[in-house]
């Protein structure tokens, strides 16, 4: 009997393990661990932050894996070793054949000051639900979405979220001014300045300011401090920047970096046998930027790292690549989304594009949920 471990419950380590499921012996354990009960994707957060729904439709146990044959053991991952290919779950050690590490991105909110006393953060399950009910009674003024720092998770979301919000808005009659600022050139840099100029002309032409290359110092009561300006609101929507996890960045899986270093085709690190996936990854594109934050991404890396797993317990060669496809979603109010896809690994240079804005779109994005959850936890 082999053991593979997986290191999060998030996409794609929940991905990983039903892909693993599929392809090993019964008699092979796999272990997932998570200090959350629960899973959800985190494209639900537009919606409840305008309204249209709630955490809970969003969330399912992560314990109901085992009813497809897979062991979770919820819990704190207190210490990581790859060379043993070893982790200590809230002291007690767990020795596997294969780790899997898919924890994720670390919200980072403590790195900007005034972020935690002023802002909302809404990439956090419980901030995200304080943002709807502080808009939910809002009376009028100015809205203010902030990105603090690159690379961060679901790069279209905090323009989704202005789009949605000035629809939120409309529908209440709420006099309320709306700004999105970036720390980055432009809004979505891995589209290019074609790509760029379609997202910024949604945002322009629903109203809202688009401030690129304004990375904030601090946050007051009533203002974000820039370098050489401040913007005042009402109330403050942010993005916290991003970090890997401490306990991945203290095992080594880091190389002296700021994110997992893997071979970009197979999510092998430097220690035979442990492989990353996800957030927690930096994966160079042709181009010099690297590959995006994305669950789809995750899943994707999760289904190749179980095929390879897979074939070396079978005593194979592993032969599958990851080809960098995907694709996500960006709602942009009316019942409208786009869907930015593309081969985010190709050669020269990725090849990435925005499609028109159609409502079919918007129905592909709450089917990407549906389908999946349906799949992975029954019901």
């Amino acid at each position: 009997m082999r053991r593979v471990l997986i290191l999060g419950g998030g996409f794609g380590g929940v991905a990983t393990a039903h892909a693993l499921r599929a392809k090993l012996p019964p008699d092979d354990e796999i272990v997932l661990v998570d200090r959350r009960a629960h899973f959800m994707m985190g494209l639900r957060k537009s919606w409840v932050l305008t309204g249209q729904s709630s955490l809970a439709v969003g969330q399912r146990p992560l314990a109901a894996l085992e009813e497809y044959g897979v062991r979770v053991t919820p819990g704190e991952i207190t210490a990581l070793d790859p060379t043993a290919r070893a982790a200590e779950v809230d002291g007690h050690r767990i020795g596997a054949d294969a780790i899997v590490v898919a924890l994720g991105a670390r919200l980072a909110s403590e790195k900007i000051p005034g972020f935690q006393a002023h802002a909302f953060n809404v990439y956090d399950p419980d901030g995200v639900v304080r943002a709807a009910e502080a808009l939910r009674t809002f009376a009028g003024g100015r809205v203010l979405i902030g990105i603090f720092g690159a690379p961060y998770k679901c790069p279209p979301a905090p323009y989704e979220m202005a789009l949605l919000l000035k629809d939120f808005f409309k529908a209440r009659n709420v006099p309320a001014t709306l700004e999105v600022f970036t720390p980055q050139p432009m809004s979505l840099p891995i589209l290019g300045q074609a790509g760029c100029s379609t997202v910024e002309g949604q945002l322009e032409a629903n109203g809202i300011t688009f401030l690129p290359s304004h990375k904030a110092t601090a946050i007051e009561a009533g203002e974000v401090v820039f370098a050489n300006e401040r913007r005042p609101y009402n109330v403050l929507l942010g993005v916290p920047p991003h970090q890997c996890p401490p306990v991945v960045t203290q095992s080594g899986l880091v190389e002296g970096g700021s994110w997992v270093r893997v071979n970009p085709r197979t999510l092998e690190t430097k220690f035979p046998g442990v492989y990353a996936i996800g957030d927690l990854t930096e994966i160079p594109l042709a181009n010099g930027m690297t590959l995006p934050k994305a669950g789809v991404f995750a899943e994707g890396e999760g289904q190749i790292v179980a095929e390879r797993i897979a074939a070396i317990f079978a005593g194979r060669p592993p032969e599958a690549t990851f080809e960098g496809v995907g694709h996500c979603f960006m709602e942009i109010g009316g019942g409208q989304a786009q869907m930015v896809h593309g081969r985010f690994l190709a050669e020269p240079s990725p090849d990435v594009t925005i499609t028109e804005a159609s409502g079919k779109y918007l129905e592909e994005k709450h089917a990407f949920e549906s389908d999946r959850l349906r799949a992975w936890f029954g019901g």
